[in-house]
């Protein structure tokens, strides 16, 4: 029986990959935001000016950021539980 689990501490720079990784999360977060910013003024523009296409966009946009948010913030707990669904197999 093989019995191994992640090692934190195997390799040197783990601990700045993982401050690099939450930065990067962090970015990820303030971006969503901007894109739905950018997203809802698209998405009214589009609206008052009887502009469906750019409605549309707008829509879109703001569905996409918040996906995006969802991915980003959800990211460590989806990564544990697929781990934990792996270990299971």
């Amino acid at each position: 029986m093989v019995d191994i689990d992640p090692n934190g501490t195997g390799l040197p720079g783990i601990e700045q990959l993982r401050v690099i990784v939450g930065a990067v999360m962090t970015v990820g977060l303030i971006l969503s935001v901007l894109a739905l910013i950018i997203s809802a003024i698209v998405w009214g523009f589009g609206a008052n000016s009887s502009n469906p296409h750019l409605a549309s966009r707008g829509k879109t946009g703001v569905l996409a950021s918040c996906g995006a948010a969802i991915v980003c913030g959800a990211s460590v707990t989806l990564i544990n539980f697929f781990w934990n669904v792996g270990q299971a197999v």
